[in-house]
């Protein structure tokens, strides 16, 4: 017990640092902002370095229920560092109505999420994924006084509900026609004669999954919940949760169900391109650019589906990362919807009052242009690189029609990113004033190393990348 506690550092440390912060906001004023957000800050970062020290180690813990390996850190890596900037970026935007109960939930889910990234066990599964979502449906809702707030949030709690239903259903049939909830087990099981509890519980654990991810068609909750909840919070939704479930279905798809290849293949290969069209049509005649955002990760979620649909070392690698560079992308996107102030400093998330929006603020038009055109995978701009290696993977494992669909599909979903450069560049001003220094310091140098990065300056890192997700995929063959 003692050897296992050893190695699981990150998620001690969330953990008791979760729990020093809500002892903090509960025996402080909540006029403390800084005081609560700096012990949340501190925790996070404790436990990136406690990661980063175990990164390379590959073993169980707790009779082989929790793996730490390069895969699960790489995702960890990712997840906190989204969570770490979701909560640096709070204070300004709620003013008086930043609470400690913001930072200590992101914690939390935090931690669920890790546990989620490392689980080997069904059980371990369900625990993560639960922690993560009972944090996040209070998120949705955090702010009590707005009423699309409160909507996000009943709404995501009832879909998330029904979908952990769904879960929960797979893997009981999962259990009950193998015997076991060990991934292992379960593999083995599966190398065997497929029946048709197990098909059953295969369809069901990734129909639970799969609304984790937003994607087709367990999607429907995405746009009103990112319209609704607060921006910081959206911005986390869009970034590491997505992390989070996309590491856990990946895991789950290879590790547990691997064997039975041609009974997952099919469904992955549709809800990819479900996820691939349905995003792309659906934000064509979005007037809010948080809705567009949703559809927008419903369609890169299709994308990050094809490499899994490969079902190969390289298409985890193509997956590792597309979803680092989706969530350096989103980070900086939703940085400059935070900033999209009018002189009366409310929130701006219309995308026809953005015209002329490049005349007022340059520099914040350019970076959201680069974003929105990584987004779309348009060369050079980096956020190509990892469309170009889920189409390679597909095409490898002899998926050539997925991949062609994949492509032709990725032209629908170019058209609305371009229309909001159209707008920004070339429609006449609109009314609404844009003013400078609605951003902080921080935010400005988040989005300029971003869309720096994004532009050619990322395809000097990707031997980099290449070796950190090679090494990470290779846990799971």
């Amino acid at each position: 017990m003692t050897a296992d506690l050893a190695l699981i550092w990150p998620e001690l440390i969330l953990t008791i640092g979760g729990l020093i912060t809500l002892m903090i906001g509960t025996f402080t004023s909540d006029r403390q902002v800084g005081l609560y957000q700096v012990a949340s800050l501190v925790t996070l970062s404790a436990a990136t370095a406690a990661v980063v020290a175990l990164f390379g180690t590959d073993t169980t813990v707790f009779s082989g229920t929790l793996s730490v390996d390069s895969f699960g850190g790489f995702a960890k890596l990712l997840i906190y560092a989204a969570s770490f900037m979701c909560i640096l970026i709070a204070p300004r935007f709620f003013k008086d109505g930043m609470r400690a109960e913001y930072p200590v939930l992101i914690l939390f889910a935090a931690l669920g999420m890790g546990i989620m990234a490392s689980a080997r066990d069904l059980m371990t599964l369900y625990v993560g994924l639960e922690l993560n979502s009972l944090a996040a449906y209070v998120l949705a809702s955090f702010m009590r006084t707005d009423e699309r707030s409160s909507e996000a949030g009943l709404k995501y709690f009832v879909l998330g509900a029904l979908a952990s239903g769904m879960l929960l259903y797979g893997i009981s049939l999962l259990y009950g026609f193998t015997g076991t909830t060990d991934f292992a087990g379960i593999a083995k099981v599966m190398s065997g004669e497929m029946n048709i509890g197990l098909i059953f519980g295969i369809v069901f654990v990734i129909a639970g999954l799969g609304f984790k991810i937003s994607a087709v068609p367990f999607h429907m909750w995405t746009p009103d919940v990112y319209e609704g909840a607060p921006t910081p919070v959206t911005t986390f939704f869009a970034t590491a949760p997505k992390v989070a479930a996309m590491a856990l279905m990946t895991r789950v798809v290879i590790d547990a169900m691997g064997p039975a290849v041609g009974t997952w293949q099919q469904i992955i290969i549709f809800l990819a391109l479900a996820s691939i069209i349905l995003g792309a049509v659906g934000a064509i005649g979005q007037k809010n650019i948080k809705r567009l955002l949703a559809y927008s990760s419903i369609n890169n979620v299709g994308y990050m589906l094809i490499g899994l649909a490969a079902g190969t070392q390289q298409g985890v690698e193509a997956i590792l990362t597309y979803l680092l560079v989706y969530v350096v992308t989103t980070l900086g996107s939703f940085l400059i919807v935070m900033q999209l102030r009018d002189d009366q400093g409310n929130q701006v998330e219309s995308i026809p009052a953005l015209a002329g929006y490049s005349q007022r603020r340059p520099g914040l038009a350019a970076a959201l242009a680069v974003f929105l055109f990584s987004l779309a995978g348009i060369p050079p701009l980096f956020g190509f690189w990892p469309k170009l290696l889920v189409f390679w993977a597909a095409v490898d494992a002899n998926l050539v029609p997925l991949a062609v669909a994949g492509i032709v599909a990725s032209v629908i979903g170019a058209y609305y990113y371009i229309a909001i450069i159209k707008t920004m560049y070339f429609d006449e001003k609109s009314d609404t004033e844009f003013p400078k220094g609605t951003g902080t310091v921080v935010e400005d140098a988040v989005i300029t190393a971003s869309a720096l990065w994004l532009s050619v300056i990322g395809y000097l890192f990707i031997g980099v990348l290449a070796a950190l997700s090679a090494s990470a995929a290779a846990v799971l063959f």
